[in-house]
């Protein structure tokens, strides 16, 4: 069983989308709270995301974004405005796939299932995953999951990869340039910024015992000690 999350803010075409994936034998799951679409998402975990443009506060566009900057979920808009640009702003976003309203059913059906085949399923790419370790730990970077021993944890994707750059280069002492280059492509960021990611990275090694093995060097960067076998659960 596949999971659907729809973000439609018309209840009337949500329940429809709902009631219509659900008789296909899948799971629907319409979002209710418009202003905490991420978190719902992360809760959720869909297969397959179901998106209008017009939403209240922020727009599709917005929460496209959003979504593809944590995750590679098939994105499907469905929409009233049937301009160009509108789908082409929509593919720019990140979306997989654009229709249009008003829309029959069997077409919906046939566009999720054709990005599940494509994601999941028999067209999915066949490749090794990818992956960076350093004794015993592991960061799964496409699944963005973090492992040491028999313990996992769930990852944001900028915690990915600033794990994955401390990982890659460990013990060498990474720059903040460097850093700010990987998680941010040059966009301007202020130090505040960069050091909640770093606490945020701390507190995931935490919880998988390990304590003290990012290091900050003041005025320079950050190193990643692999001194965790002794601290790490048993």
């Amino acid at each position: 069983m596949y999971t659907i999350m729809i973000i439609e803010d018309d209840p009337k075409i949500a329940g429809l989308l709902q009631s219509h994936i659900e008789r296909y034998g899948d799971r629907a799951v319409a979002v209710e709270d418009f202003e905490q679409v991420v978190q719902q998402f992360e809760q959720i975990k869909p297969h397959v995301v179901l998106l209008d443009i017009n939403l209240p506060s922020y727009d599709g566009f917005y929460w496209c974004r959003q979504i593809r900057s944590i995750s590679t979920c098939p994105i499907i808009f469905i929409s009233a405005r049937s301009g160009k640009m509108d789908q082409v702003m929509a593919l720019e976003n990140g979306a997989d796939d654009y229709i249009t309203k008003p829309f029959e059913h069997e077409i919906v059906m046939a566009k999720i299932r054709s990005q599940l085949r494509r994601v999941y399923g028999d067209y999915a790419a066949r490749h090794e995953e990818r992956k960076v370790e350093l004794d015993g730990l592991t960061v799964y970077l496409e699944r963005l999951e973090m492992e040491l021993g028999d313990r996992k944890i769930q990852l944001t994707k900028k915690e990915t990869i600033l794990l994955e750059t401390l990982l890659r280069r460990s013990p060498k002492l990474v720059s903040r340039e460097t850093i700010l280059e990987k998680l941010w492509d040059d966009s301007f960021v202020d130090d505040n910024t960069l050091s909640v990611n770093v606490t945020r990275v701390r507190k995931r090694l935490t919880e998988l015992g390990i304590t003290d093995a990012l290091e900050t060097v003041r005025g320079s960067g950050y190193r990643l000690n692999s001194n965790w076998k002794a601290s790490s659960p048993s």
